[in-house]
């Protein structure tokens, strides 16, 4: 299959993705935001109790291989927002982690990751300290758009969690939000839309201080072609992070391909420049470099793992999926508001 084929096929995505957002916000009558679990779960280690029940936690996440035996640490897949890890992973990263004998989770995030990001992170940090006991080694930590950023929120209020983890890697991640949410939300929206606004309170105390810590790598890679995380082109990268005591790499597609066309969907599923400099970084210390990838990938149409026999089906999987997410998940007027744990002063210093 050649390139300019998979390119055909960016308009029937992206079209996708422009009507089921104006089905969003022509949506008249918001539904109530999805109902939070006030039930403590058994919690170990420091940070907020777990409210989300034990039970939910532990159904949400599905492991492949001996978590003990991945040479460079397990992976944790997380998806995107309006996903959740079949649909996101199970046709791409998933079956190529399998080929390289790389043992890895996933998560499943609540609501399809459209419910309060607050929320989703304990299931992050469940995951993070069953696949540490698991495999007694740090965690390299993938994520897609929401994916790539609701991890930095656990590591930020979770503290014990940063021992845990070796790396994270986002793929246009959400960092500091999209300026597309504002213009979902102008009447209503799900939970973790309002909370991926440029100016939303959990932004706010998300970015507060140090985005990064010491002793993880950070590698950001993003597109400037990204429709979805705007804007995402330097100086102001959405997906980029710069302070804090991590190590930080952050790599737009383009620095290894000028000219690469990638918009949001296909970053998270299957773009074989992303894909390389993933496996870079999980080859490196979680640390990727753009000097180090072949550039033969500028030619590849698809990352590895992906077969061209399902592609098309699998393709029209993913974008019905948010398609229909967008369209039908319950709407809030307002923004979630805070945890108490995080309307205090940031915990850079814990």
């Amino acid at each position: 299959m050649g390139m300019a084929v998979v390119f055909r096929r960016l308009p029937v995505v992206l079209g996708t993705v422009a009507v089921a957002a104006a089905l969003l916000v022509a949506a008249a009558v918001p539904a109530s935001a999805s109902p939070r679990s006030d039930s403590d779960s058994a919690d170990s280690g420091s940070g907020p109790a777990l409210r989300v029940p034990a039970g939910a936690l532990r159904h949400s996440l599905s492991c492949h291989g001996d978590l003990a035996a991945a040479a460079t640490g397990p992976v944790l897949l997380v998806p995107g927002t309006t996903l959740d890890p079949e649909t996101n992973f199970d046709w791409n990263y998933e079956p190529a982690l399998r080929a390289r004998h790389q043992p890895y989770c996933t998560v499943a995030l609540p609501g399809d990751a459209m419910s309060d990001i607050q929320v989703a992170a304990e299931y992050v940090v469940a995951a993070l300290r069953t696949m540490h006991e698991r495999a007694d080694a740090p965690i390299q930590v993938v994520g897609f758009s929401q994916g790539g950023m609701v991890p930095r929120w656990a590591l930020k209020y979770w503290p014990d969690t940063r021992e845990l983890v070796r790396s994270v890697i986002g793929l246009d991640a959400s960092n500091h939000g999209s300026l597309d949410a504002d213009a979902v939300c102008a009447l209503a929206c799900a939970p973790a839309l309002w909370q991926q606004r440029p100016d939303s309170r959990f932004l706010a105390a998300l970015n507060a201080g140090a985005e990064t810590y010491p002793g993880i790598s950070y590698t950001q890679i993003y597109s400037y072609a990204d429709e979805v995380v705007v804007p995402n082109v330097p100086p102001a990268a959405s997906s980029e992070l710069h302070t804090g005591g991590g190590d930080i790499a952050n790599i737009a597609v383009q620095r290894v391909c000028p000219g690469h066309v990638a918009e949001h969907l296909i970053m998270g599923s299957t773009d074989a420049v992303g894909y390389a400099l993933v496996v870079d970084a999980l080859t490196h210390g979680g640390l990727a470099s753009a000097h180090r990838i072949n550039r033969a990938v500028c030619a590849t149409p698809t990352m590895p793992g992906v077969d061209p026999a399902t592609l098309p089906a699998n393709e029209a999987r993913y974008g019905a999926k948010v398609a229909t997410v967008l369209a039908t998940a319950p709407r809030a007027t307002a923004e979630p508001p805070l945890r108490p744990y995080a309307t205090t002063r940031d915990r850079d210093a814990d």
